[in-house]
């Protein structure tokens, strides 16, 4: 009792901090204080103050603001990622889970191959062969994160199917695609949104460090690692240009993790 009190604790927390920040980047422009691209350079790399809530960097820019419409980029970036994949996984984890046999067999060794590499190291290779830019960034991080959402519809469907209410489906007389549709889509429907919401905290961190090793997206857009990599010169002389933004991509990556618990459950359920 107490263990469900705790994770349904850390779930609403979770949703909570993401709905939050969901909100303050689409009221961004009415709760910036400054515009994220002006230019001030007499007050580069002022530390925070009443003006400038979390300071300037060093082209004299607000920080908190550019924070702000960052979440525009990064978290709504992070939620493309994680829809495209879902829509492009979906029908192929449903297929090899129930079908099985051969084209099963052909997916998971594409799966296989792509997951023998970590993530980022893939990503940076792809990204390499097309080019930096925001765009190639998300065509790599989908390319690479469809291998994870797959295999987990796959082992969703194949658990499903070992169903008595399966069995009695197909002896009533439904088609495959009727049963895919009316019962085993509607129940992995919910554990494909819970495992995305937790992928989004991955994929913030990956455009994040595709960004800091400039391969992402490019200055002067607001976006969370495009601030951490122009901060590195002035760390040391100035750490709130560096702080802030690390801690914008650490809120929002902990609110996903908040949401772990039921996809750990869920993982040892399969």
């Amino acid at each position: 009792m107490k263990e469900n009190l705790q994770t349904n604790l850390r779930l609403f927390f979770g949703i909570g901090f993401l709905i939050s920040i969901i909100l303050i980047g689409l009221f961004a422009p009415w709760i910036s204080p400054h515009d994220p691209l002006a230019i001030n350079l007499s007050s580069r790399l002022s530390p925070p103050s009443w003006n400038y809530p979390f300071g300037t960097d060093h082209l004299g820019r607000c920080i908190l603001t550019r924070i702000i419409y960052g979440i525009r980029i990064t978290v709504s970036a992070s939620f493309f990622i994680m829809i495209f994949t879902g829509v492009i996984s979906l029908p192929i984890g449903l297929l090899t889970g129930y079908v099985r046999g051969r084209t099963d067999h052909i997916f998971m060794r594409m799966i296989d191959g792509t997951l023998a590499f970590p993530d980022i190291v893939l990503i940076i290779a792809i990204v390499g062969l097309l080019g930096p830019g925001f765009f190639n960034m998300v065509v790599a991080i989908i390319m690479v994160r469809w291998a994870d959402y797959v295999r987990l519809i796959r082992s969703l469907v194949i658990k499903i199917t070992k169903e008595d209410y399966i069995v009695s489906a197909r002896m009533s007389g439904n088609s495959h695609i009727q049963i895919m549709k009316r019962y085993i889509l509607p129940q992995i429907l919910s554990p494909i949104l819970v495992f995305g919401a937790l992928d989004m905290g991955r994929i913030v961190l990956l455009i994040a460090g595709l960004s800091f090793l400039g391969l992402g997206t490019q200055p002067p857009i607001p976006e969370w690692g495009v601030m951490l990599h122009d901060a590195t010169s002035y760390f040391q002389i100035a750490p709130h240009v560096m702080i802030f933004p690390g801690l914008a991509i650490m809120f929002f990556v902990l609110s996903c993790q908040l949401l772990s618990d039921r996809y750990r459950k869920l993982e040892e359920s399969i």
